[in-house]
């Protein structure tokens, strides 16, 4: 069945539209979170309790979306979270995701366990392409793939750091999930080593990718591997966010993985203020985690977040309509930004301060 993509008019609606379009096991993986599931529906839940409050009669006629983050302009505050395996919703996976991005001025960053290569990716698209990377327990592999990011072009690293161990997905388990035929997890492939073909689950298979015995004097692997700035990502913690830039993090992004790791972990809106109070002045914070609608951008910078990511959304799109189906979701965020800001009384990003949140008594 053919859908209208333009009469698709909010992102709730891709999720409904991209399960009939994939195998179960995909879908699940792409939806699921951790254990019951807690964390996944809070981070959505979270941004709804903030309630705001507009100002009046400010001339909003002409609106100013940009920004410039770590050398980056964008057209929104907005960035493309990283997402694993997106061939997985449409042939062209990554690419036709990057693709989109370029269109809609906003950086894609791209998951470690992507179908596509990063070369692939930074080539095929003039968008601001930033690296996902984990510290695995072979740390020579992950210099080198920090340096092959450097060297294709991507503009940061984000180091994820909320993964000492791999969460358990239930749906996973249950549908035996595994890398589909005819894909492979390309920037992980060492030579015999399998990347999670047998339906044991990408954790059995990639489990050298992650590292227990990780600390924070391990980020110099990669901060001091290339020089292109780090972003740090998993912060939950207004003394972890500090210690993420004492170790040369140009930027941290609060996030809990999509309530993929510790389920019952803080909802990312509820996490956000004490890290904004702790560190704001150091460099740019990043939220992600049930960002669903525009409105919910201008709650996170009123809350003091410098940028959001999203991810699932994305991938809605994607399996709805490929390249078509991010663009379309990109729009809805962006216009729906755009309104949301101008019914708030702010022709600017810096206008969006956090006079605009309704203090509950």
């Amino acid at each position: 069945m053919t859908h209208d993509l333009n009469s698709i008019l909010n992102t709730e609606s891709f999720q409904a539209l991209a399960k009939e379009r994939l195998s179960q096991m995909a879908f699940d993986y792409y939806r699921s979170g951790a254990w019951g599931e807690w964390t996944l529906q809070a981070n959505i839940d979270a941004w709804k309790k903030i309630r705001l409050l507009p100002r009046s009669l400010v001339d909003v006629s002409h609106r100013n979306l940009a920004i410039d983050l770590l050398g980056m302009n964008m057209s929104c505050p907005l960035l493309i979270a990283p997402t694993a395996m997106q061939c997985m919703a449409d042939p062209e996976g990554e690419v036709a995701t990057a693709r989109a991005a370029a269109k809609a001025g906003v950086p894609m960053v791209l998951s470690s366990l992507s179908t596509r290569s990063v070369e692939d990716v930074v080539n095929a698209s003039s968008a601001d392409v930033v690296m996902q990377i984990y510290i695995s327990s072979d740390r020579g592999f992950t210099k080198a793939l920090a340096q092959r990011a450097q060297a294709a072009g991507c503009k940061a690293l984000m180091v994820t750091v909320d993964t000492p161990v791999w969460g358990v997905r239930e749906r996973d388990i249950h549908n035996g999930f595994r890398v589909p035929d005819g894909m492979s997890i390309v920037n992980l492939q060492r030579p015999g080593q399998p990347t999670g073909h047998s339906g044991s689950g990408i954790g059995a298979a990639l489990g050298w990718t992650i590292d227990a015995s990780l600390t924070w004097k391990d980020l110099d692997v990669i901060r001091q591997s290339v020089q292109i700035p780090m972003m740090v990502k998993g912060i939950l913690r207004a003394d972890d966010a500090g210690r993420a830039f004492d170790q040369g993090a140009a930027a941290v992004v609060v996030s809990n993985h999509g309530g993929r790791q510790l389920d019952g972990a803080a909802p990312t809106a509820e996490a956000l203020p004490a890290i904004v109070r702790a560190v704001a002045d150091r460099g740019p914070i990043i939220v992600d985690g049930g960002i669903r609608r525009g409105v919910d951008i201008v709650r996170a910078l009123a809350m003091g977040a410098s940028a959001v990511q999203v991810g699932r959304p994305i991938l809605w799109g994607l399996a709805a309509g490929g390249e078509a189906g991010v663009d379309r979701v990109l729009n809805i965020l962006a216009q729906e930004f755009d309104l949301a800001m101008a019914l708030s009384g702010c022709a600017n990003v810096k206008s969006i301060t956090s006079d605009l949140i309704c203090q509950q008594a």
